[in-house]
């Protein structure tokens, strides 16, 4: 366990460099070919410059073993993920590896996975624009030991705590990853918070995270809400609608609340006054915040406007919450702007750092 310095007005940031690993030259995306990638190692250096020069602690993320992430995710995915690179290698593919054959849904019987690496990894990733590359499984494995070190001090006292995380997650599933996504962090900590109580997720990421709402679909011990683009308009497209309730046990723990395109700070604000008050209702032991900076008005993949003063109301309100509270980094593209946007979101939790004992 880490020794967190209990220094007023700033949160604990766990971080760890094994993102740079994960640094494709490219991806496809629309059909075009896209040099550079918009989810690259700049955008973690731009927050963690920001952070560091605003004075929060810089906490090395400890490594975890597969348990927790198994609890989320296929065996078989996981696997793919950290041994299909060199396979494809082996079989002569290039040193970027992309799906050019996606196994559907609507085959007869469900179709099997293939015993050719290129096949493979259209059985698993479902689109063009997750490229991998030889350091991307423990880049996303990383990802995954910077969330549950976060997870792992909530759960021992701490008020708040931020885990710079990259690759983002939410859009990765269960036994699938794309839009930029390997694993599921956010999924990962969640489940494993559960330990302590119920647990909520609340999404503020410009897209919505299919991965987490698949993840959590019928499980009644975590509610998933997401505030999101349109995905009539928006990817990822077929998921993120406001019918989309959950099922089963999980029954009404699923809620959506899309946005227009061109929403700004009062609109969304009021939304997530919306996402907080059913937060409350389903009075979570422990909240988990997929912090997506791609909400922003300047940012060159989303579809929304939200101000910088509209970050600083939503890191006001989900403060008011008051609940032992895990941040974990999704997406957000405009790098010059990112740092000033995590820092503002972090400002309203600087009465809540000091130590505390205990869930809520």
């Amino acid at each position: 366990m880490h020794d967190v310095p209990a220094t007023a007005h700033q949160v604990p940031v766990v971080v760890d460099d094994t993102h740079r690993a994960h640094d494709p030259a490219y991806e496809l995306n629309a059909g075009r070919e896209v040099r550079p990638r918009p989810e690259r190692p700049v955008r973690v250096d731009a927050i963690h410059e920001a952070l560091a020069a605003a004075g929060h602690p810089l906490l090395p993320a400890r490594h975890f073993d597969d348990q927790a992430l198994l609890a989320v995710h296929h065996p078989g995915m996981v696997a793919f993920l950290r041994d299909g690179y060199d396979a494809w290698r082996a079989a002569g593919g290039p040193e970027v590896m992309l799906p050019d054959t996606f196994a559907s849904p609507r085959w007869a019987r469900g179709g099997r996975i293939s015993a050719s690496p290129l096949g493979a990894l259209g059985w698993w990733c479902f689109d063009t624009a997750t490229p991998l590359v030889a350091g991307s499984y423990a880049a996303g494995r990383a990802a995954v030991d910077i969330a549950l070190t976060g997870a792992e001090l909530v759960a021992a006292g701490r008020p708040v705590v931020y885990g710079l995380t990259r690759p983002p997650g939410h859009h990765a599933g269960p036994d699938y990853f794309g839009g930029f996504c390997l694993f599921n962090h956010a999924a990962v900590a969640a489940r494993s918070l559960t330990a302590g109580g119920r647990v909520a997720v609340l999404d503020i990421d410009v897209h919505h995270g299919n991965g987490t709402q698949d993840v959590f679909w019928e499980d009644d011990q975590v509610l998933y809400v997401s505030l999101h683009g349109d995905p009539d308009h928006l990817f990822p497209f077929f998921s993120g609608f406001s019918d989309e309730r959950g099922g089963s046990a999980g029954r009404d723990t699923t809620r959506n609340l899309p946005l227009g395109s061109g929403t700004g700070d009062v609109a969304y604000l009021d939304a997530l006054r919306v996402a907080c008050e059913l937060i409350e209702a389903f009075d979570p032991a422990t909240l988990v915040v997929s912090l997506g900076l791609d909400a922003s008005e300047h940012d060159p993949l989303g579809s929304l406007a939200l101000t910088r003063d509209g970050y600083a109301g939503a890191g006001a309100m989900i403060t008011a919450l008051d609940r032992p509270t895990l941040l974990l980094q999704e997406g957000g593209y405009a790098v010059d702007h990112l740092g000033q946007l995590a820092t503002t979101v972090l400002g309203p939790f600087a009465d809540r750092t000091a130590p505390r004992r205990g869930g809520h």
